[in-house]
């Protein structure tokens, strides 16, 4: 009886230091996993801290002095100086103004392209490659296209004066915002129909066909189905288009210079201003705010998103 103990127990001992050597080699080949993950990440990880996280540091330091030269301290006092600053409200009330109205037009119109392809309409193909041609359109050629359309001029006043209404100055009045919407539209509802039909695409069928079976109607299957899977593709889409909004100085830019019309001074034409009058520190100031700004409405975006796809 001893002996069938003492087999059994250097047998269990056996196991147990195979399954110690198992563990130890399974922990070897995590750490060494890991230290090739972050050795391919290295050149990433520099490139960021370089030229990303470095500038904004540099950025934050400019915001809290009185000037990069003499770099006394001078904590929030940049940041009240542009809080109060009539040409930097104006800009800010503007560019949020823009952004409210554009991205969720972006986002919905979009979207029903996107439903509408899936489909299956007639030249479905010509009219995708319609939408996207706004993308492979030089910025130059947009503009070129813009000012034909909307100059005092241009072709849109024509047609409005052949119906019996006034020529309106698009550029120089209250219906600027109106054109730059339409020229954001027009630039970006292709590239977002894309990314929804390729989330359309991954909605799983067979719940599709389920609740057809149970005699669900296509708006119900499009809002309890459809737009439940949509979710993360809805939060990338609407971060994107919120950046893209940011990012519409340029085209705005070369249809109305430094100083356009009140609607259309954007809070880049205020940081291009003050950059060309060498105010570092009150341009800092105002790119923190900016930056805290975005960060804040992604962060309640994603955790939206989160919150909506959590019993996927």
């Amino acid at each position: 009886m001893s002996e069938a103990v003492q087999r059994a127990d250097r047998y269990l001992r056996k196991n147990a230091a195979k399954s110690e050597e198992r563990r130890k080699s399974h922990a070897q080949r995590g750490r060494r996993g890991k230290a090739a993950s972050w050795l391919f990440l290295l050149p990433s990880l520099f490139g960021v801290g370089l030229f990303f996280v470095a500038p904004f540091c540099v950025v934050i330091r400019y915001s809290l002095v009185n000037n990069p030269v003499q770099g006394r301290f001078v904590g929030i006092g940049n940041y009240i100086r542009v809080l109060g600053n009539g040409a930097f409200l104006l800009a800010a009330k503007n560019t949020l103004l823009f952004s409210a109205i554009a991205v969720p037009l972006a986002v919905a119109l979009s979207l029903w392209l996107a439903v509408i392809m899936e489909s299956r309409i007639p030249f479905r193909s010509q009219f995708r490659s319609f939408f996207l041609t706004p993308m492979m359109v030089p910025v130059a050629s947009v503009i070129l296209i813009w000012q034909v359309l909307f100059d005092y001029n241009g072709l849109v006043n024509v047609w409005l004066t052949k119906i019996g209404i006034d020529k309106i100055d698009w550029l120089k009045s209250p219906y600027a915002p109106l054109v730059v919407v339409l020229l954001f539209l027009w630039k970006n509802l292709g590239y977002n129909m894309i990314l929804f039909m390729a989330g359309l695409s991954a909605v799983p069928r067979d719940q599709i066909e389920v609740a057809r079976l149970e005699s669900a109607s296509e708006r119900q299957i499009f809002w309890l189905i459809k737009i439940r899977y949509l979710s993360s593709t809805i939060a990338f889409v609407t971060i994107m288009s919120l950046i893209n909004s940011f990012k519409v100085f340029r085209e705005v830019y070369l249809l109305t210079g430094d100083y356009p019309f009140d609607s259309l001074y954007l809070l880049q034409h205020f940081m291009n201003n003050t950059f060309q009058s060498l105010d570092y520190q009150k341009l800092s100031a105002a790119a923190v705010i900016m930056a805290v700004v975005m960060v804040v409405i992604i962060g309640l975006l994603l955790k939206a998103e989160s919150k909506l796809s959590r019993d996927l």
